[in-house]
């Protein structure tokens, strides 16, 4: 008789998408979608999947749900307990308490929203907003999110009852300040990127004064944490 868990341990999965984000390293992305309105993605249907009648419809939709992978953690590194940043980065609770990406799996799921498809240059996009995705993440697949079923008022979310709170304020540099003159975007980008705090929490307070450095879009931002202010000091080329 067939061992039923050997019946259900492998799967395989195609790639039916691609991500291309802003962010192109894991520090600075939020820790969750939809905190950061200015975060916009696109994700790029590869073939056979970037077929005009397999998007029929979904436009009539506002949000979707990405099954994706987190390609940017080691494989097979993963705990049974992890460090939640809600808690301060220095409890531990169980993995699957948790939305932690060093999972058995390394599978994620976020919800984004639609804010357009179309073609360019023979590629299928969907136009996404507050994603909370690596550049170059791949996607497994994409449901479209149905509010009476999807939310639930009255579930109870453990320790992540309630969204974070922007904890730094943000001020440029003048130099800085230059830079994002002719582009607004990138200035509130990066406002929404570090008002957050994305450093570790559990290291966050204790190096104070140094320089922390992030690349978003096309640029390597430069910045440090004093009390409750964050300051960009620098906004250079990548």
């Amino acid at each position: 008789m067939l061992d039923h868990r050997e019946s259900v341990s492998r799967h395989a999965f195609e790639t039916i998408g691609v991500i291309h984000s802003p962010f192109k390293e894991k520090f600075g992305i939020p820790r969750q979608s939809g905190l950061m309105s200015a975060a916009q993605a696109q994700l790029e249907l590869l073939p056979p999947y970037d077929r005009d009648e397999a998007v029929r419809g979904l436009d009539g939709f506002s949000h979707l749900w990405i099954t994706f992978v987190f390609h940017g953690v080691r494989q097979g590194d993963w705990s049974p307990t992890v460090r939640p940043p809600r808690l301060g980065g220095n409890q531990r609770l169980g993995v699957f308490a948790t939305r932690a990406t060093h999972r058995p799996n390394p599978i994620g799921l976020s919800v984004v929203e639609l804010t357009g498809i179309k073609r360019e240059q023979g590629r299928l996009l969907l136009q996404l907003r507050g994603a909370d995705l690596l550049d170059g993440t791949p996607v497994l697949d994409i449901k479209p999110y149905v509010p009476y079923v999807d939310h639930v008022p009255t579930a109870r979310a453990g320790f992540a009852d309630g969204a974070p709170q922007p904890r730094l304020q943000v001020a440029f540099a003048p130099e800085a300040e230059a830079v994002c003159a002719p582009r607004p975007d990138l200035r509130e980008f990066i406002v929404q990127m570090l008002q957050y705090d994305p450093r570790p929490a559990y290291r966050g307070d204790e190096e104070p004064g140094r320089i922390y450095g992030v690349r978003v879009f096309d640029c390597n931002v430069r910045w440090r944490v004093d009390g409750d202010a964050a300051q960009v000091i620098a906004i250079d080329p990548a």
